[in-house]
Formats: structure tokens, sequence, C-alpha cells
């Protein structure tokens, strides 16, 4: 039985005085709200069908707010086209807003394995991949973060995956993957991108899929990688009848691991769009749809070197690469009130359900346009999370060392037997750790709707835009943490442990099958956030300049439910248990819930001046805001919600943008100001648990980048960027003494330089990217030194006749095998201290080569 339905079925046995108690109770205000929120979603999606349908001539088709291109091209210059955060599509060059966009070709060479490794290739953003393929922690200028997309939307289409963050700590990516169905990739910041669709100062991540044409095509691919990754890819496109168009893509990938764990990461997605372009070319009305059963690996942080930081040998003499194993699920589960739990640690971060949403764009006479699109999601979704300790400890200990380290046993001899039979040798070393299975179903509604109106006064053309965005999203945060004692190895061993009284001869069981705490932690939450925007904007362009103007006011509401714990003891007929084996913290079927709420307003404004063919320059600047994480409201002791407060984010960036051709160059200096920031941190709490620390912080950052696109001669190009900023903080209500200390994983310097051949048959890239110095914590007391990922990219072409191509490439993430460290123990935060003979932290990912053989048709 699964974690959400062992404590489903307990909450329905239960029931408690104070506070709305019980499952049905729970679910009768669910199915309330739900319903209520169905009738006003059902009336908001209705308003899209009358306008789907229109058909009436008109002069051009509009391009509505993160709208896609037309066609599966990836072409130089339709990669060019922006059209994410904007209500007209426009050249990159020639919008006032910090741009960047990647075609096809670009995300084939940069994603090794998930988004980060895409991701990190975009200035000012740095994405940790160490984890593997999912939840990267994203990391954008001078923002405080505990990773995850906190503060970038991550979007398809101009559709978000999920309409609000932080109602879990899952990240977006999990529920979506990248295939050769995606044509591009968008990423804009400034003036009025931040207003359209779920809104973000930070940046909107967007990918664009591809949309079939009048020709059929298509592209497969076979991929084969070292450790036993195979991935399969196809995509399709072309017509179905008259204007009507098909796109379909999908994969299927087994991977054993680049670190090997016994645990297996495997699963399929399938994703598609069906568009009918009016036959007048005023517009097109398309549907898409994705569905998604995947279950990968997530490694975290391991112990190391305490003086090189790099990876431990262990018992065995070999260095420790992960120190996750395929435990047999039964020997570690345990007695709750509800009956025993078993653990669905194996599975990894696996996720099951999909999305179907609808998106059209429609002109009429008089230069009025409309446009919108509407999305329903539906996932099941669980995160196995390994630790990176016990919460304790937290490092390797010798068999006298652990009983050494925890005062009931000291003066108690010890038995250490490995589960299945043997005597752990005298000389071992011990690892105590925790995993904690996560349920976090997630469902989510959004719509938006624009009515667009072109007009000239004078030279200038104007576009207005009045529109409004709604989104509903629902998730659970059902959480169960387990320690255990295992062999310091690579897939290690389970260990017993029996003391013995040397005066009375009484045995206690501290570790049994290898369970060390049962139960440490407990969490079921659930949260729902709603949220109503409405935005105006005026884009207007003239002969030499450009100027954009709008304004966004949202209301935010949140309902929270979490259930109180208690301890329980579960087991009261096993003799000799530890205290820790025989009782468990549990739900006890009372309920903490509150309801939040706040209305905020930004403003943003954007100019650029065309001084040359070849030059631009300009300036954008905005007043915004971020909601704070409904996960991080706390409850005072009457169980009343603390205030909720918006988080003001003001910024300003201004700099040059030159184009002649085989040269391309810009250059910006920026300056961001956040305020009343709630950074939710997941933490040990000292006991062998988590809790999620909030400190209310401030944070400032100023810095400059820079990009470059060259072609150095034919065929040939250098293309690069680089950020350099100053980022500290400014207010820290926990901790004053952080004032004025730099943000924790945020480096000083970023940068990417690459070359890139190709003429037609042969091409060959090497490109690296560079992370700088930073900080594991606020406290800034642990430094991680600066590293270098270096790629290669290589591959050639055969023409088969026709658009028949077979590329066969090669690809090689992390070329030089770096081993540097992306993060410490975020669980240990402030508490964590180097010198010692460990420290705990997350590498680089190690050098995989990849082989790929891609069929054009």
């Amino acid at each position: 039985m699964t974690l959400k339905n062992k404590v489903g079925r307990a909450l329905m046995r239960r029931t408690g005085n104070g506070c709305p108690s019980g499952r049905r109770v729970m679910e009768g205000h669910e199915m309330k709200n739900r319903h209520s929120r169905f009738v006003r979603a059902t009336l908001l999606a209705t308003a899209f069908i009358p306008a789907a349908v229109w058909a009436q001539d008109t002069q051009t088709p509009p391009a509505g707010p993160n709208a896609t291109a037309e066609g599966p091209s990836s072409s130089a210059d339709e990669a060019d086209i922006i059209v994410t955060g904007t209500s007209v599509a426009r050249a990159a060059f020639d919008t006032p807003l910090a741009v960047q966009a990647l075609d096809e070709g670009t995300l084939a060479r940069t994603q090794a394995a998930g988004n980060a490794d895409i991701l990190n290739t975009i200035p000012t953003i740095k994405a940790d991949g160490g984890g593997g393929e999912v939840a990267a922690n994203v990391f954008v200028r001078g923002l405080p973060s505990g990773g995850q997309y906190q503060f970038t939307p991550l979007m398809y289409d101009g559709i978000p995956v999920l309409s609000t963050f932080g109602l879990n700590s899952s990240a977006f990516d999990v529920y979506y993957r990248n295939d050769l169905g995606i044509e591009r990739l968008e990423f804009v910041r400034g003036g009025v991108s931040n207003l359209f669709g779920p809104g973000s100062v930070a940046g909107l991540i967007n990918f664009i899929s591809k949309h079939g044409t009048e020709d059929f095509g298509g592209v497969a691919q076979i991929e084969v990688a070292e450790r036993d990754r195979v991935r399969g890819d196809l995509a399709v496109s072309g017509p179905i009848g008259p204007n009507t168009f098909y796109s379909l893509s999908g994969y299927y990938r087994y991977d054993e691991g680049t670190l090997r764990t016994n645990l297996k990461t495997k699963g399929y997605q399938l994703r598609g769009n069906l568009r009918h372009e009016w036959s007048d070319g005023s517009g097109h009305v398309t549907l898409y749809g994705q569905w998604i059963d995947d279950q990968v690996q997530f490694f975290l942080p391991v112990p190391l070197n305490g003086t090189t930081r790099k990876r431990a040998p262990g018992n065995d003499g070999r260095r420790v690469n992960s120190v996750q194993n395929r435990f047999d699920s039964s020997l570690l589960g345990f007695n709750t009130p509800d009956g025993l739990f078993t653990s669905d640690i194996n599975q990894g971060v696996k996720t099951r359900g999909g999305q179907i949403a609808i998106a059209f764009e429609k002109q009429f006479d008089g230069d009025w346009g409309i446009n919108g699109r509407a999305k329903y999601s539906k996932y099941d979704h669980k995160f196995g999370l390994w630790s990176d300790g016990d919460g304790v400890i937290n490092v390797p200990e010798t068999l006298q060392s652990f009983v050494a380290n925890r005062p009931a046993l000291i003066g108690q001899t010890p038995s250490f037997t490995f589960v299945g039979g043997g005597t752990v040798p005298s000389g071992s070393l011990l690892f105590a750790n925790r995993f904690t299975d996560r349920d976090r179903d997630a469902d989510d509604f959004t719509a938006e709707l624009n009515l667009t109106k072109k007009l000239t006064t004078g030279s200038v053309d104007h576009t207005f835009t009045l529109g409004g965005f709604y989104g509903n999203a629902d998730a659970e945060d059902v959480n169960v943490t387990t320690t255990y004692l295992a062999e310091f190895n690579n897939r290690p061993r389970l260990v017993n442990l029996v003391v013995t009284n040397p005066t009375t001869g009484a045995q206690t069981v501290i570790s049994r099958n290898g369970l060390l705490n049962a139960g440490a932690g407990y969490v079921n939450n659930r949260h729902q956030a709603e949220r109503y925007a409405a935005y105006f904007a005026d884009q207007m362009e003239g002969e030499r300049v450009v100027f954009d103007i709008g304004g966004r006011v949202e209301h935010f509401s949140g309902d929270i439910r979490r259930e109180r714990t208690a301890t329980f003891v579960t087991d009261t007929t096993t003799p000799n248990l530890a205290t820790a084996l025989r009782d468990v913290i549990w739900g006890n079927g009372l309920f903490t819930t509150g309801k939040v709420s706040t209305t905020e307003w930004a403003v943003a404004a954007g100019f650029l001046y065309k001084a040359t063919p070849e030059l631009n320059f300009y300036i954008n600047g905005s007043r915004g805001f971020f909601f704070p994480e409904i996960r991080s409201v706390t409850f005072n002791a009457a169980f009343q919600p603390q205030s909720f407060e918006a988080e003001i984010i003001k910024q300003v960036e201004f700099g040059a943008k030159y184009n002649n051709g085989p040269i391309e160059l810009s250059g910006a200096f920026f300056y961001t100001k956040l305020d009343n920031r709630r950074q939710v941190l997941f933490v040990n709490d000292g006991a062998g648990g988590f809790t999620e620390r909030v400190n209310l912080v401030s944070t400032r950052s100023y810095g400059l980048e820079f990009t470059a696109n060259v072609e150095l001669v034919r065929n040939l190009r250098f293309a690069g960027n680089i950020t350099l900023q100053d980022a500290e903080y400014t207010a820290f209500d926990t901790t004053p003494a952080f004032i004025g200390k730099e943000l924790e994983r945020q480096p000083g310097l970023l940068y990417n330089a690459g070359l890139y051949y190709d003429d037609g048959a042969l091409d060959a890239s090497i490109f690296t990217n560079h992370t700088g110095d930073n900080f594991t914590a606020a406290n800034n007391a642990i430094k991680l030194e600066a590293w270098n990922v270096v790629n290669l990219d290589a591959g050639y072409k055969f023409d088969l006749g026709g658009e028949r191509k077979v590329r066969v490439g090669v690809n090689v993430f992390n070329l030089l095998n770096e081993d540097a460290v992306t993060e410490g123990s975020p669980r240990q935060d402030i508490n964590q201290a180097a010198g010692g003979a460990y420290f705990v932290g997350r590498p680089v990912l190690p050098r995989r080569i990849t082989a790929r053989v891609t069929f054009n048709f």
C-alpha cells in the first residue's frame, strides 16, 4: 500500500477535536472548494470557445503573449524572433529586453541529461545538475533561493507547467521533460515580460514546440551511453487535412545510472499538438497534450575527503560515489498507528500523469485581435529523497566512534552484524543516513485571455494589450522520514546493532534489519493557491525607438491544511527495542488550517534606441513582486497564520546590442533589489528529522553581463557569455550578523565559452561552463572553489537524398572529468563545519560518453 493510501486510510478512521480533522471532514471541505473552483475554471474556459471558432477576414495573424512561431524550422533567422513575454513577435535585436534564444541544435549539444545542462549556458543562471536528470537547482543572479525554480516559471509553449511554486518543494521539471519535439528555448527578463502569463521579473523559461506543416517529416534518434544508458526518441509532423497539422514526439529511456546505485532510471513521455489555421490567415487554434510515466534517480551530497574534498575511500578501498542502494524495503518497514509502513524509496523520483491545453490566436477587422490559452494538468508524483546524513553526526564513523558519539550507548558492549549474516570487521566505517518518502500529487488549471489592438499615432505604431491570467493549483506534501544504519561503501549493506549492558547483561536492539529510527519525521500537508491577475501594456515602435510600458495587478489566495503530529508506541511485543524503534512520530488526526491572501501590483517599462542599423541601446526597469511560498507560512500559538506579504523586487538594466552579421555582441549593467523575501530552507531539526526554516531577508545585487557570437572564419564561430555580480544580504531577521554577507550558492563569476564548427557535413564543438567561487551557506563560513565543466560534441552527416539525412555523433559530458563540489550539505546549512576528516558535498557528475545516431526524414 502506498504512503498516500496508508495515510488516507488512517485519517478516515481518526477524528479529532478543535480544528477540522479526519479524512472525511477534510475531503468534504476539499470537494466543496474544488467544486467552486471547477465552476470558476469552467466559466473562464468557456470564454475561449467562441473566440476560438470565430473566423473573419484580416491582413495578418497576431502573435500573442508567449505565442509560438510558425513551422518547425530552427533556422537562425526564426530562432532570433522572440515571442515570449510580449504581445508582438520581435527580433531579439530590436526588443528592450535581455533575451537568450537556443535553437534545437544547441539544445541537442548541451543537454547531456536534464534542464540544468541547458540552463547553465544562459547568462545570469546557475543551475546545479549534480542530482541527475530532474530537480535542477536554478539560481538567478542576486536572488536568494534554496534551489528548484523559485523565481523562474518553467513553461512549454507559453503554458506554465504549474501555475504556483511553493505548494511543496518539488521542482517543475519533475512533471515535464524535453524531447526532439522542442524547436527552441527562449529566456527573457525585464521590460514588460514580467506582466503576462504567470509573470516573473526574474525571467521566463519557455520551451517552444515544433508544429506541423504541409510537408511530412520527422526525426528519429537512438542514444547509447556508458553505464548502460539507452534512449530512443521520435518526432514526426505533417498535415492531416486542409489547414490542419499535427506534431507528435516522445521518448523511452533506460539508464543504470551515471553513478552505480542499483536503482534504475526508466520510463517514457508522449507529447503532441494539433493545429488548425484559418484559411484567411487570421490565426489558428492548437490543442496540446502530454503524458508522462517516468522514474529517475536523484543524487544527493555524500561524505568526501575533508581536506581535498575529493571522493573518499570506503571500507573496500574504492572511492564512494554514492551511498544509495536498492534496499529490501520490507526490511526497513515499521509499525505505525495505521499499520505497517513500507517505503517506496527504490522508485526514485516517479511521475505519472499529463496535461491537456488549448491555445488560439485570432485577428479581426480594424486591427483588433484576441488570443489565449487554457490548460489542465494532473500528476501522481513521488519524490524519493536520499539524504546526506542522519541529522545528528552526518559523517562516517568507526564502530567505536559510533558508540562514543551517542551518550545512551557509552559503556555498552556493541555487536555489529551485517543484515543477511556476518560480523562487521572492527576497522570498518559506518554511515547512518536517512531517506524520505514524499508523496506530492498535484493538479493545476491555468487560463489566459488577451485583447489586442493595433493603431498608429503619427510615426509610432502601438500594440495595446488588455489581458488576464488565472491559476489554480493544488498539491499534496506527505513525507515520512526513515533513518537506517549501513556500511560506508558504494551500494552499502545494512547493519544491525545490539548492545549489552556489561553489568546486568541486558540487551537493547539499536538497529534491526538496518532500521535505526522508525518514523523519524512525518508531514501531511495540502496547499492550494488561486491567482487572479489583470494587466495592460502598450508596446510602441517608431522608426528609431521602441518603448514598452505596462502594469499588472494580481490577487493571490491560499488554503493551508497541515496535520499535527504526536509520538506513538507502536511495538509493545518485540523485546529489548530501543525507543527509536518502538516509538513513531505520526499524524494525530488534528489539522491546523488557515487561509492567506494578498494583492500586489507591478509596473514595467523598456526603451530601445536604434543608433545605427547595427547598434541599439536599451534600458528597462520594473517594480514587481513574488508571492511567498505557501509552505513558508507559519502559525502562531492560537493556530492563526502569520502575515502574508508579497516580496517586492525592483530592478533596472541598461545596455547595448551590436549586430553586423558575422559579429553579434551585447553588454549590460544590472541592479536588483529584493525586499521581504521569505527564504525557505529544508534543514535538519537537530533530532534526526527535518524542518522547513523560514528566514525573512532582503538582498541587493549589481553587475555586468556580456554576450558574444562571432564568426571567426567560414563555418567556425566563437560564442560565449559572462556574468559578473556582487550580491549580498541587506536584511536577515533571524541572524542580523549575516547582513552584508554574500548570498549562498551565488558565484561572483559565471561564464560560458565555446568553439563551434559546421560545414553542413562535419560538425564539432567544444565548450566550457565556468562557475566561480561561492559559499555553501549565508554565514559565508565555507567556500567552494570555482570549477569548469568542459563538453564535447561532434558528428558527421550522410546525405541519403531528398530531406533524408543521417548524423552519427558523439557527445562527451564533463570531458576532463572535473570532480568539483557543486554544493555542501543544504540540510546542515550554517551548521556544516569544515576541517574534519570528512566534508559532505555533491560533486559534479562524472564524465559520460554518449553515441547518437539521428535520422532526419
